[in-house]
């Protein structure tokens, strides 16, 4: 009877530990179960967007812009500024452009270069397109056949910019110049020439 319950007691035994065994085997680590856990999140987790910074050209930052225009035979330097401080371009506020204008003939003998008028369009801009806009501005040449640019004379003039939309954050002004150029130094016969340009200037909150 001992040995018979010696031999019973070893094989349950024996069959404890496999049983133990067994279920090690297929169970999964704490620390494992923690790390896939840990994973999955991550892998889940959606980025949080940042907000886009749309910045606003303003060429006038500096204080004046110098563009270089051609018009046929004619290079033509073009500057802009502002007696009113960048800080002060508000929508409600009446806004003053300055230009002046200066030519050159590529092939000089001597012939006269006129600019017989000058035309503003203002475009408006916000935050979501394009705003109205005010009247365009021009000057008309007083005297015939317009008045002399060519170096060492040059053509000045500011025009003003009225109130615009509160919701305007910049203003695009496309210039047009158009010019009378002599076609001989003696001569009382001109080609006509235009030249474009554009500024753009940020508006002040």
């Amino acid at each position: 009877m001992i040995r018979r319950s010696w031999k019973n007691a070893a094989a349950a035994a024996a069959l404890g530990t496999a049983l133990v065994v067994t279920l090690s085997g297929c169970g999964t680590a704490p620390w494992a179960a923690g790390e896939t856990s840990a994973a999955t999140s991550t892998k889940s987790s959606t980025p949080t967007p940042k907000a886009t910074i749309t910045s606003v050209v303003n060429e006038l930052a500096t204080g004046s812009a110098q563009h270089q225009l051609q018009a046929g035979d004619a290079a033509l330097t073009a500057n802009y500024w502002s007696t009113l401080s960048m800080d002060q371009w508000t929508a409600e506020a009446n806004k003053p452009i300055s230009f002046s204008l200066i030519a050159a003939l590529g092939t000089d003998q001597g012939q006269g270069v006129y600019l017989s008028r000058v035309s503003l369009v203002v475009a408006v801009a916000g935050p979501k397109g394009s705003l109205d806009a005010p009247a365009p501005l021009s000057d008309q040449a007083s005297v015939a056949p317009g008045y002399d640019i060519k170096s060492p004379y040059s053509y000045s003039q500011t025009f003003i910019l009225p109130a615009i939309d509160p919701a305007a954050t910049s203003v695009t002004l496309s210039f047009t110049y158009e010019l009378l150029i002599q076609t001989t130094p003696t001569s009382g016969t001109y080609a006509k020439q235009t030249a474009s340009d554009q500024v753009t200037i940020a508006i002040a909150e």
